[in-house]
């Protein structure tokens, strides 16, 4: 294993001392927004209620964390052992996705102390956003206890290692289950404003879109952290994960493109459903196309052709490109096409300060990623226990 963790470290790099920056920067904003109020910080208002806080750190979070599930059920469920070096980078990146999500929910909803509320105290069983809550509340847990044998094996505790291994199918199963749940209801709660997003996005399909686009999005999500880690985090990775990681880029790039190509055949099923074909034809419908074909089309394609060719790099490109598009959907979902038919002087745009919070939580999360990848078995495995893997 080729890990040169016993070097001396250096602080002052370009990256280190602009995450110093993104950092402090982000504590005060943090102090404005919690001292004087989410009107200081933001633009929202009553008829844009949601904006930055939920369209990119909750619902590109959630979409781009399912990576943690998808390897998972490949691994455990499906028997694909040849992508296990691939599981806990995926399980560490959704685990610190979805506590960038709640992380990131306090500066939306303000009153930390009252997160628990409506799990434990006023349960609102008849809403999406209960069920989101209480799936999201169940997930970070599981995902918490799937990521802690990397950390029993730094920390030396052996006896709850062997403990958490043992439940690790009953987790996967658990894990599935909760995020079908979550990730096709956040596409449902906007089943519920027929009246504000455009006709081309709304769909009686959301919460199926959501789903499937989440798949891809987790797979897409694995292949992209892999290949950046592999660049910088490179003298942390042992012979096994080097072996298998063009692999795991083969296997999830054919995966995607075929399930990026259901996608697209369930939303041509779905405008037909709603006969929304006329609007294809508005500006409006160019911007659709753009999202369809330019960001899952185009990518689908060069992820089948990248599989067929074994042409690691394009998939690695589709990778990335994926990405950029389960963000542009969510985006368009939850603010651009969202009260399209309001005047341009009415419209949402994120402010300085929004736009600083969302790169101050994106910060947060790759500092703690790779503090964590540094100091424990995440990238290679530890010595003791190769015999069971």
């Amino acid at each position: 294993m080729e890990n040169n963790s016993n070097q001396p470290y250096n602080w002052f790099t370009p990256f280190n001392i602009l995450t110093a920056v993104v950092l402090g920067v982000g504590l005060v904003l943090t102090i404005a927004r919690f001292g004087w109020g989410i009107g200081a910080v933001t633009n929202l208002d009553n008829n844009n209620p949601w904006g930055l806080w939920i369209g990119f750190d909750l619902l590109c979070g959630v979409a781009l964390a399912a990576g943690g599930f998808t390897t998972s059920a490949a691994c455990y469920i499906f028997g694909l052992k040849r992508f296990h070096s691939a599981v806990r980078p995926a399980i560490l990146t959704a685990f610190l996705g979805y506590a960038l999500v709640v992380f990131a929910l306090h500066y939306d909803v303000g009153r930390p102390w009252k997160l628990p509320y409506p799990i434990f105290v006023s349960q609102g069983t008849s809403s999406l956003l209960f069920e989101v809550g209480l799936c999201v509340f169940l997930y970070l847990t599981v995902l918490f206890i799937e990521w802690t044998p990397a950390a029993f094996e730094w920390l030396g505790f052996k006896n709850l290692r062997r403990i958490v291994v043992k439940l690790t199918l009953l987790l996967t199963i658990f894990g599935v289950i909760l995020s079908t749940l979550h990730q096709s209801s956040l596409g449902a709660l906007f089943m519920i404003a027929p009246s504000k997003l455009h006709p081309l996005w709304y769909s009686g399909y959301l919460h199926v879109y959501f789903f499937i686009s989440a798949i891809f999005a987790g797979l897409s999500m694995v292949v992209f952290e892999g290949s950046l880690a592999h660049k910088w985090l490179h003298h942390k990775m042992d012979d096994t994960h080097l072996s298998e990681a063009d692999g795991v880029v083969l296997g999830f790039g054919k995966a995607a493109s075929f399930i990026m190509m259901g996608y697209l055949g369930i939303k041509v099923i779905g405008l037909a459903v709603d006969n929304n074909w006329h609007y294809l034809g508005t500006g409006w419908g160019a911007w659709y196309l753009v999202e369809i074909i330019g960001f899952v089309l185009l990518p689908a394609i060069l992820y089948s052709v990248g599989a067929r060719e074994k042409k690691l790099k394009l998939i690695r490109i589709a990778a990335a490109w994926t990405v950029l598009g389960i963000v542009l959907n969510r985006f368009n979902i939850s603010m651009i096409a969202f009260n399209y038919h309001l005047p341009a002087a009415d419209r949402y745009f994120p402010s300085i300060p929004e736009i600083g919070v969302t790169i101050f939580i994106v910060f947060v999360g790759i500092t703690v990623y790779r503090f964590i990848t540094a100091k424990m078995p995440i990238l290679y495995e530890h010595p003791e226990y190769k015999e069971e893997h």
